[in-house]
């Protein structure tokens, strides 16, 4: 087999690996995230706590959106990631793989160190890719309509490129908060999640071997999210509505974060870090556990 058919076999592996892993965790996950969106767009202190628009936690917004926008109501705005977790999945394990020879630094093993910055940089380029998918996913989730009310994705998408544009306004507005998201998430997540299972011995039992790697994925994903969290709250302010129509407060990722800091104190940083935790958390450790087993069928697939 030539170097080259070589190459482009483990990337296809790496790819369908990547692509399978996330489009499994985001059709299971997905109404965690828009209760993460849903807390974090809303600013300040409710009227009423019977106001349908304001949620005290999480299973108070499941319950006020079933309530008030019916049991769909929690897969709102999930085609846009559909259409973008395969290939954005795909995207970050194969530039992972191929950040980490980049970073070995004449090291003959990838250190932690090398899966730190090779996270850092394939969640950089997974930002780039994933933003426009993003916007249109984040004015979805913050649309309170029911039924045949709800726009269409495919709607959204045409009115903010009507209106503003591929610019910083339109499908690629927030995009230094999710490179900043992204970035410091994937930098945890992958450098934690191979560090650890490197350092903690395998089990010989195909079931210990599983939970094991199900523990640090759980763990790593529950990490990242702790440590990257406020960055999210921004992404979510700069391409969520605001709060008065026609005028943006809410640009730039660290003036975002200096706002929301000012107005609502430093707690308001890591609103909706439950729903967060309780998606990435599991969902982190069904990606990296389905790309292991998808990557090791392939490989011994297609020798």
């Amino acid at each position: 087999m030539s170097d080259v058919h070589r190459v482009l076999k483990e990337a296809a592996i790496q790819i369908g690996s990547g692509g399978s892993a996330g489009f499994i965790e985001v059709c299971i996950m997905h109404p965690l995230d828009l209760v993460k969106t849903r807390l974090q767009i809303q600013p300040g202190k409710p009227v009423s706590r019977d106001d349908p628009k304001y949620y005290s936690g999480v299973f108070d917004c499941l319950t006020k959106m079933y309530r008030h926008e019916g049991i769909t109501s929690y897969w709102k705005g999930i085609i846009p990631p559909i259409l973008a977790e395969t290939p954005k999945r795909a995207v970050k394990f194969f530039t992972f793989e191929q950040y980490k020879q980049f970073f070995l630094f004449g090291s003959p093993t990838p250190t932690p160190l090398t899966f730190s910055l090779a996270g850092l940089g394939a969640g950089i380029t997974e930002a780039i890719l994933v933003n426009p998918f993003e916007v249109v996913k984040v004015t979805l989730q913050a649309n309170r309509a029911v039924g045949k009310e709800l726009p269409s994705t495919w709607a959204v998408t045409k009115d903010i490129v009507s209106k503003h544009g591929f610019g910083p306004q339109g499908l690629f507005k927030g995009v230094s908060a999710t490179i900043w998201r992204n970035g410091v998430f994937n930098m945890v997540y992958f450098g934690f999640y191979h560090s650890v299972k490197g350092w903690l011995p395998e089990y010989k039992d195909p079931l210990q071997e599983f939970f094991r790697k199900v523990a640090i994925g759980f763990v790593s994903g529950t990490l990242a999210s702790c440590i990257n969290i406020p960055f999210d709250v921004a992404k979510s302010r700069i391409q969520g509505p605001q709060p008065v129509t026609g005028v943006i407060k809410y640009r730039g990722t660290l003036r975002s974060l200096g706002i929301v800091y000012k107005e609502e104190g430093y707690l308001a940083l890591y609103k909706g870090l439950v729903p967060k935790v309780m998606r990435l958390g599991p969902g982190g450790a069904i990606m990296l556990v389905i790309y292991d087993y998808a990557h090791s069928y392939l490989t011994a697939r297609f020798k």
